[in-house]
């Protein structure tokens, strides 16, 4: 799950400046679950703006809003609102999204933090940093590159005290937890196996993935 974090208002203010009709856009998943960008939060924005002199002429909460197709037949409605600018309170995706398929400024209401897991309901935690290049399976399911602050790929660096991390000690150690791991199972012979550094040679930005050119390809 992508995770967000609600920009201070007064930021989506300072973006919006002397705009006076405004569209406002969530998500129906990611920033749903965050409270980021539900029906909630965007009627409690309405109101913000409102008390603000701006005038909100449409809201929507798409399932997905980072879904180009799904969005653009949500903005269709929106088409002779007169709306001078969105706020999009999603993901950067999702933010992204909609200022490809609108000619008014689009303005994000939200920061993008992290992709992450769901620990419980208000708790998330990250995950993964999407390197393309997955070593979970040399690692015993504990990612280095996000677990490790320094994302290093061949073991620890030595200053980990009390099983914590040297650069943030209110978290464990990642190459602690992947050696904890991989004793669990079993596998600590794994250790011994070099890892090539993360040059992410192979990722040229931005990055697309067409899934049936890859499958004639194959």
């Amino acid at each position: 799950m992508i995770i967000t974090k609600a920009k201070p208002t007064q930021d989506v203010l300072d973006m919006l400046g002397n705009v006076k009709k405004v569209l406002l856009t969530g998500c129906g998943e990611c920033s749903t679950t965050c409270r980021t960008g539900g029906v909630e939060e965007l009627d409690a924005m309405e109101k913000f703006l409102t008390e603000n002199g701006y005038e909100v002429v449409g809201k929507c909460v798409p399932q997905l809003s980072c879904n180009k197709n799904l969005m653009k037949r949500e903005l269709k409605a929106f088409k002779d609102s007169g709306y001078e600018a969105v706020v999009v309170m999603s993901c950067g995706d999702g933010t992204q999204t909609v200022a490809g398929l609108v000619d008014s400024p689009v303005y994000p209401a939200n920061d993008t933090m992290f992709l992450g897991e769901i620990e419980r309901l208000t708790l998330f935690s990250e995950a993964c940093r999407m390197c393309g290049d997955c070593v979970l399976g040399k690692t015993g399911g504990v990612c280095p590159i996000t677990k490790c602050a320094k994302s290093l790929v061949n073991g620890p660096c030595g200053g980990a005290k009390n099983g914590k991390c040297e650069t943030n000690p209110d978290v464990e150690c990642g190459w602690i937890l992947i050696y904890d791991k991989l004793k669990k199972l079993g596998q600590l012979d794994k250790l011994y196996v070099a890892n090539d550094d993360k040059g992410y040679k192979k990722n040229l930005y931005p990055m697309t993935i067409n899934l049936k050119e890859d499958a004639a390809n194959e």
